[in-house]
């Protein structure tokens, strides 16, 4: 599939070597003026994290490791993206297609999202809700679970979230999603 090579050959070409310069440590290839900070922010840290028993976040890269998914229970994967299932028959998927755009509608996915995390956690197994740099777009639908299920304000939840995955950043359009889901509740 080209997007995993990609996705495979990114993470691998921004982890190899560094040189000196002027301004400090930067790192070679694709981003060859990513600042260390910002490069050890999204590579370095960039582990699947646990927010909760049977719940995880995490990117598409993630989702090649089998062994890893396996070793931590992994039954279920949430892409909130438009990625086709890397392992689809050793895992139950689902996908929902939203675009990383401040005027793209994610909260009319919540409660399918919910539902969808709450039956891997029914079944006894657990869940990795990932977008493709599990940034945004999984963060979201992960701070509105928190939100709903645990009784957390938006600040709370995105707090908890980011307390184990530091890079956590939904964009400016889904943070307005998530104020006017908070007064719904």
């Amino acid at each position: 599939m080209a997007v995993s090579f990609l996705q495979s050959q990114f993470f691998l070409v921004n982890v190899k070597g560094t040189q000196q310069s002027g301004a400090g440590r930067r790192k070679r290839g694709l981003f060859s003026t990513m600042s260390t900070n910002m490069h050890d922010m999204f590579f370095l840290s960039n582990n699947m994290c646990e927010i909760e028993k049977g719940l995880f976040l995490g990117a598409y890269c993630h989702t090649c490791d089998r062994e890893k998914l396996k070793s931590s229970n992994i039954t279920h994967v949430l892409s909130v993206a438009n990625l086709r299932p890397t392992y689809p028959d050793e895992f139950i998927y689902k996908v929902i297609d939203v675009l990383d755009m401040p005027d793209a509608s994610i909260k009319n996915h919540f409660d399918e999202c919910f539902e969808f995390i709450d039956e891997a956690k029914r079944r006894g197994g657990s869940v990795l809700v990932h977008c493709f740099m599990g940034v945004s777009r999984s963060v979201t639908v992960v701070v509105a679970y928190l939100m709903k299920k645990r009784g957390m304000s938006l600040s709370q939840a995105l707090e908890h979230v980011k307390q184990r995955r530091p890079q956590a950043s939904p964009n400016i359009g889904f943070i307005q999603q998530l104020q006017d889901f908070q007064n719904s509740l």
